[in-house]
């Protein structure tokens, strides 16, 4: 689901690879207030594998209650729910986990210093209940069609709270 302008200025979704075999339902709204109504809504069905929502901005409609009424309705139907809001500020929410996404500089290019390579994306999982904060870099790898992060630095220490945090050293 996408409310008008973020059509407009970010484009349909790229669906390939995506439910692979299984029919996919697109919807543009023309109000923000009516993309969260179908995404609460959609989240009663129990046999969708996922919905996704997109905004542009910060809508009034987009507040606290909303984005709680969104991750309950999430829990009870144990259908995923991603809401991205496009060129909006981190406001409070009740997500169960928040990213922040952006574009980086591409790899170099293997065979010409002046090309662009593979493109990347910055990560960054700034909240969530039951995770560390942490950041990435992932590249997109065309000849096998999939993203992969990027080697972590040397003696970079991960790992959960729980103690079970570890040095890596290669």
């Amino acid at each position: 689901m996408q409310d008008h302008l973020s059509a407009r200025e970010t484009g349909r979704p790229y669906l390939a690879g995506i439910g692979a075999g299984r029919a996919i339902i697109t919807i543009n709204l023309s109000r923000p207030v009516d993309v969260l109504w179908t995404l609460e809504n959609s989240l009663r069905c129990h046999t969708l594998a996922a919905v996704i929502g997109e905004l542009w901005g910060d809508p009034n409609a987009v507040d606290f209650t909303a984005t709680k009424r969104l991750a309950l309705r999430s829990e009870a139907s144990n259908v995923p729910c991603w809401l991205i809001r496009h060129a909006a500020t981190p406001n409070l929410s009740a997500a169960r986990a928040r990213w922040r996404i952006g574009s980086a500089p591409s790899a170099l290019h293997p065979h010409d210093q002046q090309a662009p390579g593979m493109p990347r994306w910055s990560l960054d999982l700034f909240r969530a209940h039951h995770a560390r904060p942490a950041k990435w870099t992932v590249t997109y790898d065309r000849t096998t069609d999939c993203v992969d992060p990027l080697p972590l630095p040397r003696n970079r220490e991960v790992g959960a709270r729980d103690g079970t945090a570890r040095q890596l050293t290669g």
